[in-house]
């Protein structure tokens, strides 16, 4: 006969994952590519579907972002940066550091990271609270969100910690689809017209 001993006021608690788990899941075969899987604070995040005007904006931004870029840096799109031991997101767009093996060894830190772009439609208050609060606490310089809904840029800048263990960005400027805002690479300028017609 099993028995168990349930204690008084002992609730559930999530687990938590590393990084290093969410790569041997990935290894084991449990997610794949397809899967759109976020790990954001130890925590399996399902991405949001992608509606036809976040896929619009995305490919104006590779066919723009690209040119203005040259090989200043390295744009990547969709892909990882690993954060912290229980986080790796994959923003929309990513402006880092040229490295000589492309990431091919290690996907980029904080530390290789210029810029993260996140395009927002329905993930529009989860882009401006929860990847916001992450990117800023793993002290990314520069955080731009595409607001489609709205037809605007939110640039933040000077990642800080606001009040204990909330991070936010001290610096925040909206710009409409007429203006233009210089890259943090280069002298170079994205015209937003390009991407909010």
């Amino acid at each position: 006969m099993i028995t168990t001993t349930i204690k008084p006021n002992q609730t559930p608690q999530p687990v938590r994952f590393t990084v290093q788990d969410y790569h041997r899941l990935v290894a084991l075969g449990f997610l794949d590519e397809d899967d759109h899987i976020e790990l954001i604070r130890g925590e399996l995040v399902q991405m949001a579907a992608k509606g036809t005007a976040h896929e619009t904006c995305i490919t104006r931004l590779l066919r723009v972002l690209l040119p203005i870029i040259g090989d200043r840096a390295t744009l990547r799109c969709q892909s990882p940066i690993t954060l912290m031991f229980d986080g790796e997101p994959e923003p929309d767009f990513a402006i880092v550091k040229n490295r000589d093996d492309d990431y091919e060894l290690a996907h980029p830190t904080p530390a290789d990271t210029l810029l993260v772009m996140e395009v927002a439609d329905s993930s529009l208050e989860y882009d401006r609270t929860v990847k916001l609060s992450l990117y800023a606490e793993a002290a990314i310089p520069h955080y731009w969100l595409f607001n489609v809904v709205d037809r605007t840029l939110e640039a933040y800048s000077e990642p800080a910690e606001i009040t204990p263990e909330q991070f936010g960005y001290l610096n925040r400027c909206i710009f409409t689809s007429g203006s233009a805002i210089a890259l943090p690479v280069g002298e170079q300028t994205l015209t937003l017209s390009q991407i909010f017609p």
